[in-house]
């Protein structure tokens, strides 16, 4: 691979610690997620989690997983694999602070999307936190609100201003 070369490709076991400072450089005590979360979630759903590399390592990441519209993961909650999912659920995208600018995070989700399109899924939902709704609109989000009997409690686990958002794919 080309020193400037960008790679998406699925989520390894092995990308955990790198993925794990990526999360620590980018989010408050709050939000951090420990390592075996992490891990459980992605022999949850092995197939929507993402990296990218770039300049040698792991730069960027997103996990996701098979959801219907409506129901969320509360933060540090396991992921609950829909039976019958009509949407990809995007858990948690950041991209390392070095790598800022260079346009990962709209990379991964595109990517994601098309992941999601492939497998005849018709949205995409999502919480957003720490003040980035305006990236969410950008991609293509709306606010709504969650259905469902406790998905409001579940959105409540967010520190700060938490915004469900969904998204239609087809």
């Amino acid at each position: 691979m080309e020193p400037d070369a960008v790679l998406v490709r699925g989520m390894r076991a092995d990308d955990l610690d790198a993925v794990l400072a990526i999360q620590l450089a980018c989010y408050g005590a709050g939000f951090v997620e420990d390592g075996a979360l992490i891990a459980r979630r992605l022999c949850a759903a092995p197939h929507t989690g993402w990296v990218v590399e770039h300049r040698g390592g792991v730069r960027a990441y997103l996990a996701g997983y098979p959801s219907v519209a409506g129901k969320l993961t509360p933060l540090h909650g396991e992921f609950e694999v829909a039976q019958r999912p009509d949407s990809l659920y995007l858990h948690d995208l950041a991209v390392d602070p070095g790598a800022s600018g260079l346009g990962l995070g709209p990379q991964l989700v595109r990517h994601a999307w098309a992941h999601a399109l492939q497998a005849g899924w018709r949205h995409s939902t999502l919480v957003s936190v720490q003040s980035s709704v305006g990236f969410w609109q950008r991609q293509g989000y709306e606010a709504t609100l969650p259905d469902g009997p406790g998905q409001q409690a579940r959105l409540a686990t967010y520190p700060g201003e938490s915004v469900y958002m969904i998204r239609r794919l087809d």
